[in-house]
């Protein structure tokens, strides 16, 4: 029977061609959007889910409350706390710091590689069980000058030597073994690093409690309560500080870092796992919508089938029978389908991987794989046949071999339901699409509060420092560059924050305590070369004046904060150091375009100075400036290769998730249009095969297209409308929400729904309403 039942499943689908392909092509997207946002929800529920000890593993938070019960988070914390928790708290097993990434020249022998690593506490491997391909992970960072490299560094550096017990140059000086080789980090780590060295000496990146710069994480002994282990840490920082400073620390789950890491009042609201839902959400959607067109085609054609199935009851088959036909057509087209699926899940993975930056693959040697995809392409089927076939099998022969009936006024409107949750669908995403785009173009055109064109930064590396008088020079003199300046880090990113242990003239208890600031390093001329604006005072000129080493400028926000009146010449007191604020710059972005700019305090440094910054000549090639660049600083630091930024670029780069948003948006966006006018065409065909002969005989007496289209868009305007009205609040609700996210955000505008309603409606009405209203009335008067 089952042979008897794919043979005829086989000849129905090859005798009716044009539907079969329509079904399988709307299928087939579907099912390849599920596949390939399967593999990308998979690999986000797994993000540093996959340690051995997991359930154990924990990241050291700050807390901060000021007066207003307002709470602030962030998840990097003083190198103190780690020793701390470790003396004096029995339920901590382990701790390591972590301080963060940068590029620094690896070097043996005549091979020089520049890459990513971090400074950590040994016990780092011994909480995180990244698999080590050569080594001990007990021993290989016991050494203070050990280097752990990735496979891919290691076989970049060495080739197919073994790297062990080599010796390589760190920046150009410093000799480290070579103690271990790891297995490459997975794409579903939020770690970023090629090598690992130990963390030699803590106090030099964060002296006292109210200097944050490490990530610091904790395993707990098994049976720990963390909600009463976490009471105990309330108010650590101060006890520590010696109630110079408030705050309290507490532990975060590793395993829920990346997916819920977004906070209200210190209590998690949701994060990335908002985007994995909404994604998985659209995904099914898109397989119910091609599921949908499915059995708007397979209805549409009822009334052919419908003698079919008369003959088959005469002739003395069961319902049963029947049922178990039609399911089975259903089942060889997803299983169709399916392998068409697959086929575009291979060929589209790689344009989704560099739309995410993020290399997901899809293994056909996985047996659990190929499990799931048979269930899936068998639940699909049965989703998409099983109503078509139970409506089908019950056509009653007598009424089956007359015209349509009653039946076919149910029969239409269910169709119309279905329509209806297909094109709202499409408003929905839509609208998301036009809304996620216009907030990135929001922020991108806010103020940035500098020039960001001509602008570079290079690491300050190798020679680069004692030599930087001479470079500065030079870049001058040979007209190669404007102004030049050294800074902390990134001019896109601050130098780290700190919050209390800070006095001035006139400030309040209370203010004092809860005052934090973005903090800067930087040395002369840092106003000029930014490009920023001098509300009051002068730039910081540490070169010529050598009271400047105490100078700091503030900006608008932090004067607006200490509510200061004349703050040229005033004192801040940062610890055991005093500065003069010498300047007022304006309000710049550092950190994140969606967010309003925070109290920033640039002080005068000489030390810790990572960034050379140029601004380049505007009225030079810029080619011939680089190439004039490259050879001064090759001149000077000749054993380093010549690499730089464009801040204008990695400015742009801030924008990158909320773009991968809206790329995804606009191509899932795409395909539900798109596979929701395969389904229109399934009613289309319906309509046109119930009206056929009215269309005939109203061209043959004298109407006109346009007027056979009017009524015949009439069907189709209704549909629009409802699934306009029934998407609208849905999607102004749903992107609200998104929007929260933002405190730098756009306003939902009424014309964003209009435009996706006039967008559906042109599709659906003026395409489909003109091709039945073009049908040939020779044809369609003709008897069957």
């Amino acid at each position: 029977m089952i042979k008897n039942y794919l043979k005829i499943a086989w000849r129905n689908l090859w005798k009716s061609k044009g539907y079969s392909a329509i079904n399988i092509i709307g299928l087939s997207i579907g099912m390849a959007a599920v596949l390939i946002i399967g593999i990308w929800v998979q690999n986000q529920l797994q993000f540093d889910n996959f340690y051995s000890n997991k359930d154990r593993l924990y990241k050291l938070w700050n807390k901060y409350q000021n007066d207003e019960g307002k709470i602030s988070l962030m998840d990097v914390t003083s190198g103190r706390a780690a020793p701390a928790l470790l003396e004096d708290y029995p339920e901590v097993e382990r701790a390591a710091r972590m301080y963060f990434s940068t590029n620094r020249l690896l070097s043996f022998d005549d091979k020089k590689i520049k890459s990513k690593g971090n400074e950590v506490d040994p016990s780092f491997l011994q909480l995180f069980d990244f698999k080590l391909r050569r080594g001990n992970n007990h021993q290989a960072l016991a050494e203070t000058k050990n280097i752990i490299l990735t496979e891919s560094l290691a076989k970049s550096i060495f080739g197919n030597i073994d790297p062990l017990d080599k010796t390589i140059t760190l920046d150009n000086k410093e000799p480290y073994k070579v103690s271990a080789v790891m297995q490459d980090l997975p794409s579903n780590t939020n770690f970023d690093f090629n090598y690992l060295i130990p963390l030699a000496d803590a106090s030099k990146y964060s002296p006292n409690w109210n200097t944050i710069t490490f990530s610091t994480y904790v395993q707990l002994k098994s049976g720990t309560n963390i909600e009463a282990f976490n009471n105990k840490l309330i108010n650590i920082i101060e006890k520590k500080s010696n109630k110079e400073l408030k705050g309290s620390l507490f532990l975060y789950p590793m395993s829920k870092m990346h997916l819920y890491s977004r906070f209200e009042q210190g209590i998690p609201v949701g994060g990335k796992i908002d985007q994995v839902k909404l994604v998985a959400g659209i995904g099914l959607l898109i397989l119910l919508i091609a599921c949908i067109n499915f059995i708007n085609l397979s209805t549409a054609r009822s009334q052919k089938r419908a003698k079919e199935v008369a003959v088959r009851k005469v002739v003395g088959a069961r319902r049963l029978n029947l049922i178990v036909q039609f399911l089975t057509e259903s089942v060889l087209l997803a299983f169709i389908s399916g392998l068409s699926a697959i086929v575009l899940t291979k060929l589209t993975l790689p344009l989704f991987n560099k739309i995410l930056d993020r290399p997901l693959t899809f293994s056909f040697s996985d047996t659990t794989i190929w499990l799931s995809l048979i269930g899936f392409i068998l639940i699909t089927g049965l989703l998409a046949g099983l109503y078509p076939a139970f409506v089908l099998s019950a056509f009653k022969p007598i009424k089956s071999l007359k015209i349509f009936a009653r039946s076919k006024k149910f029969s239409l409107s269910f169709r119309e339901l279905l329509v209806v949750f297909q094109f709202s669908i499409a408003v929905i995403l839509i609208i998301a699409t036009i809304v996620v785009r216009r907030q990135i173009e929001y922020a991108g055109q806010r103020d940035i509060g500098y020039n960001t064109a001509q602008l570079l930064e290079i690491g300050m590396e190798g020679d680069l420092g004692k030599n930087y008088e001479a470079i500065r020079s030079e870049l001058i003199n040979n007209g190669v560059a404007t102004a030049v300046t050294r800074i902390g880090l990134s001019i896109t990113g601050s130098s780290g924050n700190s919050w209390g242990g800070f006095s001035w003239a006139g400030a309040t208890p209370e203010q004092e305590k809860k005052m934090g600031f973005d903090l800067g390093r930087a040395e002369s001329d840092f106003v000029k070369t930014l490009g920023l604006k001098l509300i009051a005072g002068r730039d910081i000129d540490y070169a010529r004046l050598a009271a400047d080493s105490t100078a700091a400028l503030l900006n608008e926000a932090a004067v607006k904060e200490m509510k200061l009146e004349n703050p040229i010449g005033s004192y801040l007191k940062w610890g055991d150091r005093n500065y003069t604020i010498v300047g007022v710059i304006n309000d710049y972005i550092s950190g994140s375009p969606y967010n309003p700019v925070k109290p920033m305090l640039i002080y005068a440094n000489k030390t810790a100075l990572f960034n050379l910054v140029i601004r380049t000549n505007p009225n030079a090639s810029m080619s011939d400036q680089l190439k004039k660049i490259e050879q001064i600083i090759k001149k000077f630091n000749p054993a380093y290769p010549f690499e730089y930024q464009f801040v204008d670029q990695k400015f742009a780069t801030k924008f990158k998730d909320q773009q991968q948003t809206a790329q995804l948006a606009f191509i899932f966006s795409g395909l539900a249009i798109f596979i929701s006018c395969l389904g229109l065409f399934g009613l289309a065909s319906y309509i046109a095969e119930l009206r056929t002969k009215e269309i005939g005989i109203r061209k043959v007496l004298g109407a006109s297209v346009s007027g056979i289209t009017a009524m015949l868009s009439k069907d189709f305007v209704k549909l629009v409308i409802i699934s306009i009205l029934i998407a609208s609040p849905i999607a102004w609700w749903a992107m609200n929400k998104w929007l929260q996210d933002f405190s730098y955000r756009i306003e939902i505008q009424w014309w964003i729904f209009a435009l996706a309603g006039l967008a559906v409606a042109f599709v659906t009405v003026s395409s489909q309403a003109i091709r039945a209203a073009n049908h040939n009335p020779v044809n369609t008067l003709r008897d069957e």
